[in-house]
């Protein structure tokens, strides 16, 4: 049976804030600091969820939602399987784009650069900071490949489960997005959004708005 929805007339005016680059820090990771607070005050849940998108090499896309765990001025931080679909990519592609969208505020920011993984006494230290199912979760999956089964996982699970402690397996780490692009975007009346944009050149971060 065909799936059809028009979906034409869903939709609602923004109206809750407004950006304007008179109130707006010089320096973008301060910048977004403010807007994170603001999210985390307006009970946003998980505020630190972001869309993670990257490319093959050829340029085929994808995208998934991870986690940011850190950042500071050299960046965003998030931990993943460095053998799933997305470590794949990036090793062939180490540029890559992320997206935060609060809806409870109106607001999404853009982030684009260029990805390397953390130090390995950064990616330890936060393993061993995961609760220990976490851990153990992270041995037993082998993130993007094809298993037989649910059961498959879980009696995997279990056969590890009181092993003792747990090492942070090899190819599960860190990786470090630093930021050259920001995109800062508050909905607005009728469509009319304010989008403020930092551009990382010659050292110096340039402030411009774009029309929505």
């Amino acid at each position: 049976m065909p799936v059809s929805k028009d979906l034409s007339n869903h939709r609602r005016n923004y109206i809750k804030h407004e950006l304007i680059e008179a109130n707006v820090a010089a320096n973008p990771f301060e910048q977004f600091a403010h807007w994170f607070e603001d999210a985390g005050k307006a009970e946003v849940l998980e505020p630190n969820a972001m869309a993670l998108a990257t490319a093959t090499k050829t340029g085929k896309p994808s995208a998934r939602i991870v986690l940011l765990k850190s950042f500071s001025e050299k960046g965003m931080v998030f931990y993943t399987n460095y053998h799933s679909r997305k470590g794949h990519e990036l090793s062939e592609n180490n540029q890559a784009s992320l997206l935060f969208y609060w809806d409870v505020m109106e607001r999404q920011i853009r982030i684009e650069g260029a990805i390397e993984r953390v130090e390995i006494s950064l990616s330890d230290e936060y393993f061993s900071s995961r609760p220990y199912e976490s851990q153990l979760s992270a041995v037993v999956s082998e993130q993007s490949t094809v298993v037989p089964s649910r059961q498959f996982l879980e009696e995997k699970l279990e056969g590890l489960r009181n092993s003792g402690v747990v090492k942070r397996p090899t190819n599960w780490g860190g990786y470090l997005l630093k930021p050259d692009y920001f995109e800062f975007w508050q909905g607005r009346a009728n469509r009319l959004h304010d989008r403020i944009i930092y551009q990382h050149q010659n050292g110096l971060w340039n402030i411009k708005r774009l029309a929505p």
